[in-house]
């Protein structure tokens, strides 16, 4: 299941990103989005747990949750058009 999490702190790295995810089930994949010309985090990324379940859960648990002083928003992520 891929996962959007939004309002990410700007100093998170992909390993905390991760380790925040790893709490509810495997993760395949984590990458924070960054500005091509700066390099600076956007402020989102996407998480892919490797099932559904994980994914709910990580979903279910960590939207709204404060992480790096900012409340996470955390969606099941849309395909790319």
């Amino acid at each position: 299941m891929n996962l959007y999490v939004g309002n990410l702190n700007y100093d998170m790295t992909e390993d905390e990103l991760r380790n925040a995810f790893a709490e509810h089930g495997e993760v395949q994949s984590a990458k924070i989005i960054t500005d091509k010309f700066t390099g600076r985090s956007r402020g989102f990324g996407f998480v892919e747990m490797a099932s559904q379940e994980a994914g709910s859960a990580a979903m279910e648990n960590l939207n709204g949750k404060d992480i790096g002083g900012r409340q996470l928003v955390v969606n099941e992520a849309r395909p790319r058009r």
